[in-house]
């Protein structure tokens, strides 16, 4: 048992695994990761298809993040937020309160699903002070997924994640019949007019009692990478405000260039009331989230401390130092640059280069793409659905090497914002042989 294999499986619980899977497909040995690629014990180099779980929007390794860590471990690491403040975090937070016009207060967490449940919190009590107490309950898209902590995967509509803990969940009346589309060249997607009534019937029956919903903007993640209408988005924030409904922007995985604007929101030229940014926010270095909310919410909670409007809501690792500095220099980045322009330019890229993959192999179907997003579904056979081919490719695509994780049977890439046009087609020609070898 002295293998690092071995070690590991003696005691280590992976996230989001059968464990039972690691006996015939092991965890893989990393040794190092520089831009798009992860390269192994072995020397083996895989290119990160999917940005390692969608955080590693500016690659691996990046020599100006890892300038900014250590200048910042210089300094110090972390410092109790409640009752301090530095010079990062105050650059950090002007830069986010400049992402979306009127959104200037920042509340900070660690992962996002913490960051999802501090909206939800805040969305509620901010009801309750308003004197709206009956307004104690939420909704959410179908296929929508926003983390796995309670109030987050209560809302989230995936039966797979929800199933085990169903008695204690949140059971909202989740919005069905949206507006899919393939790309923002659909019809539906400037206009969906056609589907809006039957939409609006839905929340109506909800909206005495809503306090908020939350939606991913545009792009919906772990649900299959569906992409729906920006009318939609557009027409839903008018109804929430005239409703008094609260809207909460989960841009986990959009926000910060992924979808090729700063956030998923610009799209539809919407501002909600909240905004839950994570992931690329330190494209992958250290867990950090933000939600960013406007001063009309700010100030409910805003008054002496015995009225009991104090939102007490405290995260151990809130405004973490050396996570602020990476974010701080990310959005940096991000704007010198000019990575969401970068973006655009790939998007039509990636959907030719998928296309090309379902031309070669004749086994996708439902290709769609937005920014640095492309996803297709694999075709099968009733039989084929039950032996997990999605899962089988991706061990094909390792070996090949791409990492290939698919979200069952939905093949995606979702890589580094920055990856280069040469790598995407290295990853085109993977994909193709993998799938050929499994089907």
């Amino acid at each position: 048992m002295n293998s690092i294999i071995d070690r590991d499986l003696k005691h280590i619980w992976h996230p989001c695994s059968q464990m039972k899977d690691y006996r015939t497909f092991p965890p893989l040995i990393v040794n190092k990761a520089y831009g798009s690629f992860i390269e192994l014990e072995s020397g083996h180099r895989i290119i990160d298809a999917i940005s390692s779980w969608w955080c590693k929007s500016l690659g691996h390794n990046h020599p100006r993040l890892k300038t900014a860590l250590y200048a910042q471990l210089d300094r110090f690491e972390h410092v109790i937020f409640a009752n301090s403040t530095h010079e990062v975090i105050v650059q950090l937070s002007e830069k986010l309160a400049r992402l979306c016009s009127g959104l200037d207060k920042v509340f900070y967490a660690s992962e996002g699903s913490c960051a999802v449940e501090i909206a939800l919190k805040m969305a509620l009590h901010a009801q309750k002070i308003k004197g709206f107490s009956a307004r104690n309950q939420f909704t959410a898209l179908q296929n929508g997924y926003h983390g796995e902590t309670f109030m987050a995967l209560g809302l989230s509509d995936l039966g797979l994640y929800r199933r085990p803990y169903e008695s204690q969940l949140i059971q909202p009346k989740f919005i069905h019949n949206l507006p899919y589309v393939s790309s923002r060249n659909d019809l539906l997607w400037q206009d969906c007019s056609s589907v809006w009534p039957a939409i609006e019937k839905q929340l109506e029956k909800q909206a005495p009692k809503l306090a908020a919903i939350i939606i991913e903007p545009i792009v919906q993640g772990a649900g299959g990478m569906l992409i729906y209408s920006q009318d939609f988005l557009r027409r839903l924030r008018i109804w929430t405000q005239n409703q008094g409904i609260y809207l909460i922007a989960d841009e986990i995985m959009t926000g910060l260039g992924r979808t090729g604007l700063a956030l998923a929101c610009e799209h539809a030229q919407i501002q909600p009331n909240f905004i839950c940014l994570s992931k690329g926010l330190t494209s992958g270095w250290l867990p950090m989230s933000a939600v960013l909310t406007h001063h009309e919410i700010y100030d409910l909670f805003y008054a002496d401390y015995f009225q009991e409007k104090n939102f007490l809501h405290s995260h151990t690792f809130s405004g973490n130092a050396l996570a602020a500095a990476i974010a701080l220099e990310c959005l940096s980045i991000l704007e010198e640059e000019t990575i969401y322009n970068k973006v655009q330019e790939k998007e039509p890229i990636l959907k030719k280069l998928m296309e090309e993959v379902a031309n070669a192999t004749e086994k996708l179907t439902n290709i769609r793409a937005l920014g640095a997003i492309v996803a297709a579904d694999l075709i099968l056979t009733e039989k084929e659905k039950k032996q997990r081919v999605g899962y089988q490719i991706f061990q094909e695509a390792v070996k090949m090497g791409a990492w290939l994780r698919p979200l069952g049977n939905t093949l995606y890439w979702l890589p580094p914002l920055n990856i280069e046009i040469e790598t995407l087609e290295t990853l085109k020609n993977i994909t193709i042989r993998s799938i050929k070898k499994c089907l």
